[in-house]
């Protein structure tokens, strides 16, 4: 497996995504021993340009694990030159002469190719904008495979925020190159999912439904993948906002409705979208899929450095 930039989910096949889950499968044993000194000369770069709490942690807590280093921003466009209008470019050439890898979360779409089209070093899309994030889907499909036991034949509904989520965009991306997948997307007209992923999976030939009532999917899936609607991505259309948030909220009376060996999973942060009484159930599944993160992005780390 050889991997250099990682920019969107599209690039990743079968065999290395296999590939990719062993050695994250390994990295659990790592981290349950401490860590390792592998990496101990190497520095990573996260380099944000939007608030992030796990995807930031998670990689920087990689790193450490690994063995390495890390320099960090988490607010750049406020605490860096770029507040002094340096061009993304330019920042990224510098970044390559202090860091081994970059890991960086950007606001607008289209960021993180940008930011390869200049680097020697390694780019990893932490996020860019409403486009993609596929170390949150790399780690999604990994969740998925350890806790359903399959991907192969898998129902899964995406629920929520699914127009300008980039979680689902990528987990869509990724879903599609496997066998008999049924994906439900769950969502009011405003945020319905977008032409382009739908056109992809039309020429996979992967089925899909689109839904607006949550109930009438929910004893059909294997997996709820719940999202937050996103304030921040609506700008000043406050009224379509509060027409969209809480439209989808999981319960006591969801889960009622779910197969009993089906998972609700969720990229986080949430508000209210799923009810603090559904933390207890063994279904929720969130807060492993966090943990998740730490050995899927130490693999990635892995071989990007390796």
């Amino acid at each position: 497996m050889k991997l250099h930039h990682i920019i969107e989910a599209q690039q990743f096949d079968v065999p290395t995504l296999d590939k990719l889950f062993e050695i994250s499968k390994k990295m659990e044993t790592v981290v349950q021993e401490g860590g390792t000194s592998d990496f101990h000369n190497r520095i990573m770069s996260t380099l944000f340009y939007e608030p992030s709490t796990r995807t930031r942690f998670s990689f920087e807590t990689a790193m450490h694990r690994l063995g390495g280093r890390v320099i960090s921003t988490e607010n750049a466009r406020e605490f860096s030159s770029v507040s002094k209008g340096e061009t993304l470019e330019d920042t990224i050439r510098i970044l390559n002469g202090y860091a081994d890898v970059i890991v960086m979360r950007h606001n607008e779409v289209g960021a993180a190719r940008r930011a390869a089209a200049v680097s020697a070093v390694p780019v990893i899309n932490a996020g860019d904008g409403a486009g993609q994030h596929p170390t949150q889907a790399l780690l999604d499909l990994y969740t998925i495979r350890k806790e359903i036991g399959k991907i192969n034949g898998l129902r899964i509904a995406m629920v929520g925020d699914l127009a300008q989520g980039r979680t689902v965009r990528s987990l869509a991306y990724l879903l599609s190159k496997y066998e008999d997948v049924r994906m439900y997307f769950v969502a009011p007209q405003l945020l319905r999912m977008k032409e382009d992923i739908l056109e992809h999976l039309r020429e996979r030939k992967v089925e899909y439904v689109e839904e607006e009532e949550l109930a009438k999917v929910l004893p059909e899936v294997d997996v709820v993948y719940q999202t937050r609607i996103q304030k921040e991505r609506f700008g000043d259309r406050i009224a379509d906002y509060e027409q969209c948030r809480g439209v989808y909220i999981i319960d006591e009376s969801c889960l009622r409705l779910m197969r009993p060996d089906s998972i609700i999973m969720h990229p986080l942060p949430r508000l209210d979208e799923i009810r603090m009484e559904v933390d207890n159930d063994r279904r929720a599944a969130y807060f492993r899929q966090a943990q998740n993160g730490l050995y899927v992005r130490m693999a990635l780390l892995s071989q990007v450095l390796g």
